[in-house]
């Protein structure tokens, strides 16, 4: 499975949550989800211009994003934590990629991600800002 398809699951869970009002927005985490969709927006931009930048500079926004989850999760708890949480998990292999050859092999493990792992990497990343984005202003 790939990141896309793990966190459309997560989003799809909170969504029936929240729709089914299992899960309330707290008025303190309506704040918080809409700084972090606008955080995974500003870092993954439209698939066509995103996809036309260098590999180092798409890797970069894809921690960048990481980062923005990873704060929000840590300024918050109860469903908007273990929501997110269980979302950036899906996006932690970004964290094992390296956009640099390493002519040695030495790369602590690190591994040059396929160009379809980019791309799906930051459909995930949208997907969840999209989410984001309709949560926050229906908070």
């Amino acid at each position: 499975m790939g990141m896309f398809e793990a966190v459309a699951r997560v989003v799809h869970e909170a969504e029936l949550q929240l729709g089914d009002g299992v899960w309330e927005l707290r008025p303190a985490d309506s704040d918080l989800v809409r700084q972090t969709a606008a955080a995974l927006t500003d870092a993954v931009g439209p698939a066509e211009a995103h996809e036309a930048l260098p590999r180092i500079e798409r890797l970069a926004a894809l921690r960048e994003a990481l980062a923005a989850v990873a704060v929000t999760v840590a300024r918050t708890h109860g469903p908007l934590a273990w929501f997110l949480a269980d979302a950036s998990s899906h996006l932690a292999p970004v964290l094992h990629w390296r956009a640099l050859d390493a002519p040695d092999n030495r790369t602590f493990g690190a591994v040059l991600p396929a160009g379809d792992e980019l791309a799906d990497a930051e459909a995930a990343v949208r997907h969840l800002a999209a989410m984001l984005t309709r949560t926050g202003h229906s908070a």
